[in-house]
């Protein structure tokens, strides 16, 4: 299981740079005019997780599988895109499809590469997309409801069961505060299931000039603080720099990135603040043959996470045999940990752990 990300922004704020650079590919045009971007791109990428080698080390593996994401790379909204400015409803859609919102930020000046409205101010930007989103969910949910009253005073429970969850989120949208923000306790999966786009967690990547990449600026610290208040998550990024990342091969990514006085890229700290925004977590299944990462979501019972491999594997669970990523290192592999007695045997009911190795039991 991987996560499906739909960048947006205005146009010309980096978003097309940035999705060349995590996919390594040059699938979206990046050029200095709205709407470049016509029909939604889609790339994945590995999740790059420095445990697999280790693992794969331990268990001699002839390869290693990381986990994967998904970028989408859709096309700057501009104001009134809700009504059908610019290219309108059409990417509306496609932001609907994703899990998560990747809200990319000009935060740098440069007098070669116009903005939209002339200037360059990070929060009044997402202030126009994030409208433009939310006006876009009242529409949806407005059409809904009088389907929904009419249907709920003829006595149909359902219809008024929808009615109470749309209700709260509706008032809230109305009132100028995105749908997330009113979803009832315990509703949180109908909600989701309503594709409403202000209901999606946000991940705000302020993209800065390469002098900025390690540090920030004034504009990115502005992102920051908007961030915190809402509960979203924040990252700086220099899209240019990493689009001279994705160029180079890896034995020299590290000294540019050292000699730019940065430790990771761009790329990781976006997965990093993606897999914290979503919940997830990473468990590992080892052997001779490969080291593969698989992603799930935090609270996961282990015969969940075993169909994240097969089906057959959630309906025929029997058992997992469980070591902690520490233990499975500190004592050489599965026949140490076994020796050691940190292989634990574990049944439906264990909530698998950020870092588990495991080996399902199962019976079909």
């Amino acid at each position: 299981m991987g996560f499906n990300c739909g960048i947006v922004g205005l146009p010309n704020v980096g978003k097309s740079t940035l999705f060349n650079a995590l996919t390594q590919t040059v699938a979206a045009q990046a050029a200095n005019y709205p709407f470049c971007t016509i029909e939604p791109n889609t790339g994945r990428v590995a999740v790059p997780d420095p445990r697999l080698d280790a693992l794969a080390r331990i268990a001699k593996s002839q390869k290693i599988i990381p986990t994967s994401l998904e970028f989408v790379d859709i096309a700057g909204l501009v104001r009134g895109a809700s009504k059908g400015e610019g290219l309108g409803n059409q990417f509306l859609a496609n932001i609907r499809e994703t899990d998560a919102i990747v809200h990319v930020l000009r935060c740098f000046e440069d007098v070669d590469v116009t903005h939209v409205d002339g200037s360059v101010d990070p929060l009044r930007d997402a202030d126009t997309v994030e409208t433009e989103l939310m006006l876009a969910d009242m529409d949806s949910l407005e059409k809904r409801q009088q389907g929904l009253i009419k249907r709920a005073r003829g006595g149909d429970k359902e219809s008024a069961a929808q009615l109470a969850l749309i209700e709260p989120l509706l008032a809230a949208l109305v009132a100028g505060n995105p749908a997330r923000t009113a979803i009832p306790k315990g509703e949180e999966e109908n909600a989701r299931r309503l594709q409403l786009m202000t209901t999606k967690p946000v991940l705000y990547v302020c993209n800065v000039e390469e002098a900025s990449a390690a540090t920030g600026n004034a504009f990115s610290e502005l992102v920051m603080k908007r961030a915190a208040a809402e509960g979203a998550r924040a990252v700086v990024v220099s899209a240019a720099i990493e689009a001279e990342i994705s160029q180079m091969a890896g034995a020299d990514r590290g000294e540019f990135l050292e000699s730019l006085g940065l430790t990771d890229s761009g790329l990781d700290r976006v997965i990093r603040a993606g897999y914290e925004l979503l919940g997830l977590i990473t468990y590992f299944t080892c052997g001779p043959k490969e080291t593969r990462a698989w992603t799930i979501t935090r609270g996961t019972a282990a015969p969940a996470a075993a169909g994240v491999i097969h089906g057959d594997f959630e309906r025929g669970f029997i058992a997992s045999e469980t070591i902690a990523y520490d233990d499975y290192v500190a004592l050489g592999g599965e026949a140490g940990a076994r020796e050691a007695g940190r292989l634990r045997i574990e049944g439906k009911p264990y909530v698998v752990r950020d870092g588990d190795v495991l080996n399902f039991r199962f019976n079909v």
